[in-house]
């Protein structure tokens, strides 16, 4: 338990925090599932609607410091390679 004032709203201030987070990491990751399953179906164009989502995720987390901005441009770039390989296959 917090013992002064001050403790007490940054312990509630962290609380929200961390929900707030936990929700943006969840939609972020639910989004890159959504990318990675439409190539896997061989549907290019819902995986390519579904990759400008992700990369605007990516972004927000990253500049939120959800994620490190690397692991964003990381991630961005393996779906980009996932879906230019799945668009020649095809």
């Amino acid at each position: 338990m917090p013992n002064t004032s001050s403790a007490s709203k940054r312990l509630r201030q962290n609380e929200k925090r961390r929900l707030l987070n936990r929700a943006t990491r969840s939609n972020m990751r639910s989004t890159i599932r959504r990318v990675r399953e439409a190539v896997e179906n061989n549907d290019l164009e819902t995986a390519k609607n579904e990759f400008k989502a992700a990369q605007k995720k990516l972004d927000r987390a990253a500049a939120n410091n959800l994620i490190h901005k690397n692991a964003a441009a990381r991630t961005k770039s393996r779906l980009n390679t996932l879906i230019k390989n799945a668009a020649q296959t095809a």
